[in-house]
């Protein structure tokens, strides 16, 4: 599979421009035709938005997205908001819905969550031969996440607003969660403005062995990745290195503090 990461400058709770600046994107991109996954950022089409009339999907943003999963056949992951709750969606190349997750660990600091409602479950679902994770944003920094279904997941999926200014906590946390659970790690991010915060994308994908193998780096593009993604490097990369098999539930021992 050729998992491909769209970044680009959101334009502030302007859905309609966003619409056009991705179809853009996509048309002049020589990976057009080679995609079997294309994933967006958080809230693709309004921005990290406390708005919620503005980051509320509407059945043409859904018919949107669908409408391009059908006419570049490719399955789609983007973020937007329903039922007030902040969503990663995913359609097949048909244009069918097959998963969605609602972020669980929402930006307080931010002040997200007096705006939005947490999901309560973490969700894997299957993608042509591939198992994969959801997550959103600020998920990355709770690794018990990700490591609690680590044997069942091939790749993980993190869509985010995540600003420059640490951008080096989001391109090693991605790195750290592909390699603690010998796993693929895809996170996308944003680029331009929100205000004063300044997002530099750093769009990224990981192999099991943290070897970096997309990077989107700054610029406003769909970056692919080099080689095919599949679940049989995963299972190699497991059966070399057998480290989940070492792993112990915490529960069973004992805190010691003097």
């Amino acid at each position: 599979m050729k998992v491909g990461l769209l970044q680009y400058d959101i334009k502030w709770e302007d859905k309609k421009a966003n619409k056009e600046k991705i179809e853009e994107i996509i048309e002049k991109s020589p990976h057009k035709g080679k995609i079997d996954w294309l994933i967006f950022s958080e809230m693709t089409l309004s921005g990290f938005t406390m708005n919620t009339s503005v980051s509320q999907l509407d059945d043409s943003d859904r018919d949107f997205f669908s409408r391009l999963s059908k006419k570049y056949s490719m399955n789609i992951s983007f973020g937007g908001v329903e039922e007030k709750k902040n969503k990663l969606i995913t359609l097949n190349r048909k244009g069918e819905r097959i998963n969605e997750y609602s972020k669980i660990h929402l930006y307080a600091f931010g002040e997200e969550d007096k705006y939005y409602k947490a999901g309560d479950k973490t969700c894997i679902f299957n993608l042509e031969g591939l198992r994969i994770m959801p997550a959103v944003c600020f998920d990355l920094r709770f690794p018990y996440l990700f490591w609690n279904n680590a044997e069942k997941v091939d790749a993980y999926v993190v869509i985010a607003a995540w600003p420059m200014r640490r951008a080096e906590h989001w391109m090693t946390l991605l790195r750290a969660r592909a390699v603690e659970n010998q796993a693929y790690c895809f996170g996308v991010d944003r680029l331009g403005m929100e205000g004063k915060i300044e997002y530099s994308g750093n769009s990224m994908g990981f192999d099991p062995l943290g070897k970096v193998i997309i990077d989107a780096k700054s610029e406003e593009t769909i970056a692919l990745s080099e080689a095919d993604v599949s679940a049989d490097s995963v299972a190699k990369t497991r059966e070399r290195f057998p480290f989940l098999k070492e792993r112990k539930s915490w529960d069973a021992y004992a805190f010691c503090e003097k």
